[in-house]
Parts: C-alpha cells; structure tokens; sequence
C-alpha cells in the first residue's frame, strides 16, 4: 500500500453470469461475509463485466438480483456491508476511461486471462475482453480500495491495478493519491478446500458451465438434490488414505475432503484422521449430510429473497447511492487533477 494513509477498504464483485454454486460460495461469499467484520466492504455485482460476451438482456437482470440474493441468503448484511450493481454507479466507467489513458497496451498483452478466455477467436473477441482488467483497476481503486480478496487466477489483473495506481501517482505527482491495493489470498485465512473442482472430474474447477447437471451444486438446489449429488460424486474403489499425502494423484477423493474440510472448518488432515480407512460408501453419507446443513438453508432464503424483487431493488438502489457517495469524490478530483473542468 506504499505510504498511503486512507482507511481500510476491501473492495469484490461477482461477474452476473451463470448461477452460483458450491465454489462461488467457499471460494468467495462466505469470505465476504467474514470480512465485513474486519473491513468497510463494497461488493459490487458486476454486469458491466459480464457483457464483455454476450448475455440475453432479460437473463442479465435476472443474474442481478440472484447474486444479490446469494449473497444476502449466505450471511452478508446490507447495513453493514455495500452491496451494489456495478453499472449503477457510472464513476466506475468515467475512472476506466482515464485509467485507459493511462495503462499501456504491452501491459495488456501479458494479461493471460483474454488469451484463456479469447482463445484462436481474440480477434472475434469485444474490445470490452481486452480492456476489462482496466475497468477491473477502476472497480477497485475508484473506492481507494486497500485489500482485495483474489483467487489466484486474478493475481495479475491485481498487479496491473497496482501498475495502473502507481503511473498515475507518478505521472501527475501526487504520491500515494491511489492506495496500492493487496491481495487477501483464498486460502490464507485457513479456509481449506476454497478452490472446488467439478464432482465428475477432481482436475476441473467446479463451473455452472459443465455439461452434466452432476458435476455442480447450485446454491438454488434443495436437500434431496445435493444429497443426490454428492451419492453420484466421481470417487474411485480405494479407502481414503490416513495421511493427505496418500491423496496425490486422487484428485475426486482430495475434491470431496476438501469440501467435506471447508464445509466443517477442519483441516483435511483432520478430516482424514477421522475417516482414513474407510471407503467412500461411508464417507459420501457424512459429506452429505454437511454439505446439506450447511447449505440447505442458504438455498431455501435464497429462493425465498429471488420472489421479493421489490426488496432485492431497494437493497441494491440505496447500495448504489452509498456506494457513489465514496465513489463520486474520488472521480471528481481525478478530474481535477488531471486537467478536466470540473
């Protein structure tokens, strides 16, 4: 954060593209509900991102209100935190094109994420795909944010945000004007199993995406369904090992203990120490029974919140408003200080 000064602020959003699931919430939502405690928290829903590929209008806004939703069902309370959509605080876009003025192109190039997701289509792809980790910059550093909860597949659009911060405070000299912001790593709070990979294949990250309704538990599904899941899990024949490194090269047993950890806040050691031996004829029972107590119920608010659209408008609209009142100053004297009228 170099020598700035302001006040500690942590700043994510989630892409409104595809229903969350299992992952999105241990890798994501519950450390938003946990870090509002600690922080002052924005957590925007991010539908300007989301349309950098295309996203059917009327499904776009339904994906709004049910991240909403998903993260009010989960624990995150909107008097304490902000919870807000992204394109309804235009400060975001007017600091992106500044900050697009500011990032250099050879920059952008090493960003592997649009090659990831580009792939032999970049140039196919919107321009939107290519600069999005400039608006990502903007996302952040419009709030001054100070901490960043990331994955680790977001560690160089973090950097570029640093990147982004540090030119602009060189180039106009105004040192520590823009905080240099610091990764909160998944993962280094203990919260073991945050990378959830598919239950029909350990080496694929869990995704909304896959093409067997098996492979991902939607924080939308009821009891029966996620106990029917976890049953169907990809497993193999042997007894789980006493020790985590009997699990190397058992990616569906190491996925299922690592939920099964995360879930129950255990090590996987300690999860190990419990059931090593035994086969997963046993263990697939107990995961899912704490895979249903833990989630059932965040699935049952949320369909509950998802038919209370008024309600979910009203949080989201004064969300919006709060979050433009820490926005709106810092654009403005970027203006100024950049050589706008304002």
């Amino acid at each position: 954060m170099s020598d700035y000064q302001g006040p500690m602020r942590v700043l994510s959003g989630i892409q409104t593209s595809g229903d969350m699931h299992l992952g999105n919430y241990l890798g994501a939502i519950r450390k938003f509900v946990s870090l509002q405690h600690e922080y002052d928290c924005h957590y925007f829903l991010a539908d300007l991102h989301a349309i950098t590929v295309w996203q059917e209008p009327a499904q776009l806004r339904r994906q709004i209100f049910h991240i909403a939703a998903s993260f009010l069902a989960a624990g995150v309370d909107p008097k304490i935190a902000t919870i807000f959509p992204q394109s309804k605080v235009r400060a975001h876009t007017d600091l992106a094109w500044i900050f697009n003025c500011v990032a250099r192109l050879g920059w952008l190039d090493r960003m592997t994420q649009f090659k990831d997701k580009a792939g032999k289509n970049a140039e196919r792809s919107s321009v939107g795909l290519y600069t999005y980790p400039v608006l990502q910059a903007a996302d952040i550093l419009v709030y001054k944010a100070t901490h960043v909860p990331v994955g680790e597949d977001q560690k160089q659009h973090l950097e570029l945000s640093r990147d982004i911060a540090g030119k602009f405070n060189h180039d106009f000299k105004v040192p520590n004007f823009f905080p240099l912001p610091e990764p909160l790593i998944k993962g280094q709070f203990g919260d073991a199993g945050a990378r959830i990979m598919s239950l029909r294949d350990g080496t694929a990250k869990m995704s909304k995406s896959d093409t067997s309704e098996n492979a991902c538990i939607f924080l939308r599904d009821d009891a029966d369904t996620i106990a029917k899941k976890i049953k169907k899990a990809k497993s193999d024949a042997d007894a789980l090992p006493s020790e985590v490194a009997g699990l190397e090269g058992r990616a569906e047993a190491a996925n299922l203990v690592g939920i099964y950890a995360a879930l129950s806040g255990k090590s996987p050691a300690d999860v190990l120490a419990e059931f090593g031996g035994q086969g997963f004829g046993a263990f697939k029972p107990a995961l899912a029974d704490l895979v249903v107590e833990k989630i059932a119920p965040i699935s049952a608010e949320l369909r509950r919140l998802e038919a209370d659209t008024a309600y979910l408008e009203s949080v989201l609209s004064a969300g919006a408003e709060k979050a433009a009142s820490v926005a709106d100053p810092v654009v403005k004297e970027v203006k100024e200080i950049v050589g706008f009228l304002v």
